[in-house]
């Protein structure tokens, strides 16, 4: 007879703990190992870093230098046209012999379009007729009135009827004068069909076509005058406390290559409502190619001061404040810097930095070209800095903006 042994079941879970603890004896092995792996690797890494030392040539450096700046005011804004008209009906009526289209030149008083005067001409006629009955009105009560003066005299008839006979003929008179009123403005109503050019210029908009039936004030043609032109800028009150008028501007206009000089002209004595900007208004001189509408932006010099600046390439914005790189004692040093009245030195933007807690003229600034380099980290300059700092103290010229 078979019998069948069945092995205790401690014994089972003896040996699955025993399992388990292999593995995890194995995973804690590896763990450990790559822990002490990524720790040498760190280490290698913290210790390669201290100890390489960044080499800068004398281009990627820039010392702070004490610069003679132009304080400018930025603008921007549209041209626009000194002279511009928009002839429009003065009555209505059916539009005739509009020939001009954009672009066309037109004198000042040229007729450019005229209003079926059918009715205009009528109304004359009528108004016309009518002064010459009221006319005739005042002949007969003139008349009427030399007889009864002669008549009182002689004592046929009373004061009271000559009284009503000077009466009428006032009344006559009146009547006349108001004939010849009614006929004046009918004379300007016929006037009024005939739309000539108030200024002159060229035609910018052409908003109907002959045979239209257009209403009063309605516009037929847009004409601007190209012989000037003014910009309008809007400033901030802060900004427009140092612009006065009479001072000079310079201007890029777009599709000009040259620069334009222009004037401020007005200022506008109330502030804006809605945006709390001041309009300032700059006189433009004509020059060719010049269109209303283009968009220029450009400085109005408002003073000169002298103060210590850097390129405005060297700040750097990767931290929540702007700083620049700073070479101090051989290690890289981040200075916070504000972003305000910048320039331009040979056509490389500057930022005036006065008031920055940096060390006296000729501190090494690092360029752009540098890269960004780890706060403390040691550099070496590939050659003496001397001669550069040197020529850089030289006086310099730039243009600064607010």
């Amino acid at each position: 007879m078979n019998t069948t042994r069945t092995r205790p079941a401690w014994i089972k879970w003896l040996l699955l703990a025993a399992l388990v603890l292999v593995i995890a004896l194995g995973i804690a092995r590896a763990m450990n190992k790559r822990k002490a792996q990524t720790e040498a690797a760190s280490a290698a890494a913290v210790a390669m870093q201290k100890a390489s030392v960044f080499e800068l040539s004398p281009r990627d450096v820039v010392s702070v230098q004490a610069l003679d700046l132009e304080q400018t005011v930025g603008v921007s804004g549209s041209l626009k046209a000194l002279q511009t008209a928009a002839i429009k009906a003065r009555v209505a009526g059916e539009l005739q012999g509009l020939t001009k289209r954009e672009g066309e030149s037109v004198r000042a008083g040229e007729v450019v379009a005229r209003i079926d005067s059918t009715e205009a001409q009528a109304r004359v006629r009528q108004a016309g007729q009518q002064a010459q009955a009221a006319q005739a009105q005042v002949a007969i009560a003139r008349r009427t009135q030399d007889n009864n003066q002669s008549l009182v005299k002689q004592g046929f008839i009373s004061a009271t009827a000559l009284d009503t006979s000077s009466a009428n003929l006032a009344a006559a008179e009146a009547n006349h004068q108001a004939a010849l009123a009614a006929l004046d403005i009918a004379r300007k109503a016929l006037g009024d069909t005939t739309l000539r050019s108030p200024l002159s210029g060229q035609v910018s908009a052409r908003l109907v076509q002959n045979g239209e039936r257009v209403g009063v004030d309605a516009r037929v043609l847009e004409v601007v005058d190209l012989s000037g032109f003014e910009l309008e800028a809007a400033l901030a009150p802060a900004d427009a406390m140092a612009v006065t008028t009479g001072q000079k501007a310079t201007l890029t206009v777009e599709g000009l290559a040259q620069p334009v000089e222009a004037t401020v002209a007005r200022i506008n004595p109330s502030v804006q409502a809605g945006s709390r900007s001041v309009l300032v208004y700059l006189r433009v001189p004509a020059m060719a190619g010049m269109r209303q509408g283009l968009f220029a932006q450009g400085q109005i010099v408002t003073g000169r001061i002298t103060a210590p600046a850097v390129p405005l390439s060297a700040v750097r914005n990767d931290k929540p404040a702007p700083y620049i790189q700073v070479l101090q004692d051989g290690k890289i040093a981040h200075v916070p810097v504000a972003l305000g009245r910048q320039g331009q030195l040979d056509g490389e933007p500057m930022l005036v930095i006065d008031g920055v807690a940096l060390a006296p003229a000729g501190t090494q600034v690092l360029r752009v070209q540098a890269g960004l380099i780890r706060e403390g980290t040691a550099v070496n300059l590939a050659a003496p800095a001397a001669a550069a700092a040197a020529a850089a103290s030289a006086p310099a010229r730039a243009t600064a903006t607010n």
